[in-house]
């Protein structure tokens, strides 16, 4: 046994005793891979799954009981998952095995108590969970913190890498027009609210990148959008002062990312106020408060956590109204792909080139190659192929 799958059969152990000594006890916790936004992809700090497990595929669920260890996860990563699992785990082939709400229904007690970090699963996925444990009268109980962090000592800390503007030349829409498409479709809905909980609607809404996730642009952080206010929650370590200000110029209240949850009870009891966006008050005029009692969410992508600080009742359950402007790219942004998809292909040509020309080298290695494309990748076209 190696001394990292040592550690995580520790890790196993110690999660079991926190289960134990819960209150409720907790028969079976899942650990799914998503974070707080249902990304695939996610911090290492998230790594929740692959820290227990010890798989590191973008996709799976662990589900931990008294005896057990399984790992569902879908075709992809079959034989990875067989190589990375220990003897202690099980695999669960998605497509082949029963899904864990299936498995969990069929195989735990009755009235059996199923731990879940409430900000790491999606309504949706929430809602199939208790309908299936509704055969047994299991319930699926949201835990106050997460278990799985609380046997991870060396979790890796928070980053405060800075917010950037993306620049109206590139993004071809200003934050402006596309908040007043929003309100629109609020409007339309009778919807006073919006909560936006995906990582790339914050990013392409309010026109702002980050690198908090390797590869992926984003920023952590939410949007919650009225009719007459907007507000950002994130790190405020991470603001600059151009993006303070950029913020203040577009009407955005700029919020600590772990005041969301607050906010959205606030907006819930009608009570959360901000500052008013330009193009927003004119709107006000022609409303009935009265008849625009609902709250826009997401259900596949906002968590159990903030749907749960609104009535069953006023929550506006439908696909994101962002998803659609989104994936219609305007002029300048089709110009930006055609540019970027140039600036890689040069790169990778380079690449193959500088690669056949070291084919016959015996110095070659394959780390040697790794690192001359990524140096390749950030090079301007004209670069040697030296």
């Amino acid at each position: 046994m190696t001394s990292s799958s040592a550690a995580r059969n520790q890790h196993l152990d110690e999660l079991r005793a926190l289960m134990a000594s819960h209150s409720p006890p907790i028969h079976a916790l899942l650990i799914p891979s998503e974070d707080a936004h249902q990304s695939e992809y996610v911090s290492e700090r998230d790594k929740r799954r692959q820290f227990i497990s010890g798989f590191t595929g973008s996709a799976g669920l662990a589900l931990i009981t008294t005896k057990e260890a399984l790992l569902w996860t879908d075709g992809r990563y079959f034989l990875q998952a067989t190589n990375q699992l220990s003897d202690r785990w099980r695999l669960m082939r998605m497509g082949e095995d029963p899904p864990v709400e299936v498995w969990i229904a069929d195989n735990l007690s009755d009235e059996a108590v199923i731990g879940i970090d409430s900000w790491c699963i999606s309504v949706d996925s929430a809602q199939r969970y208790e309908q299936a444990f509704l055969k047994k009268n299991q319930m699926l109980f949201q835990l106050s913190s997460d278990l799985v962090d609380e046997v991870w000592k060396d979790r890796p800390p928070n980053d405060a890498t800075p917010v950037i503007v993306h620049p109206v030349e590139f993004a071809g829409c200003s934050v402006a027009q596309k908040m007043k498409q929003l309100r629109e479709k609020l409007q339309h809905e009778k919807a006073s609210g919006i909560i936006i909980t995906a990582l790339d609607e914050v990013a392409w809404l309010y026109n702002v990148r980050g690198n908090d996730v390797h590869y992926s642009p984003v920023v952590h952080s939410y949007a919650i959008v009225t009719l007459h206010g907007a507000f950002f929650y994130v790190d405020k370590r991470k603001v600059t002062t151009e993006v303070k200000n950029y913020m203040s110029e577009s009407g955005i209240d700029i919020r600590e990312y772990d005041m969301v949850q607050l906010d959205v009870s606030l907006l819930a009891s009608g009570q959360l106020k901000g500052s008013a966006v330009n193009g927003s008050l004119h709107m006000e005029k022609d409303i009935n408060v009265a008849e625009h009692s609902k709250i826009w969410i997401d259900s596949n992508s906002c968590c159990l956590a903030l749907y749960s600080k609104l009535r069953p009742d006023q929550a506006l359950m439908l696909q994101s109204p962002i998803a659609l402007p989104k994936a219609v790219k305007n002029p300048m942004e089709l110009t930006g792909l055609r540019k970027a998809h140039i600036r890689d292909g040069a790169a990778v040509v380079q690449y193959l080139a500088w690669l056949d020309n070291q084919a016959h080298k015996a110095l070659y290695t394959s780390l040697k190659g790794c690192h001359r494309r990524q140096r390749l990748s950030y090079q301007p076209l004209h670069a040697s192929l030296k």
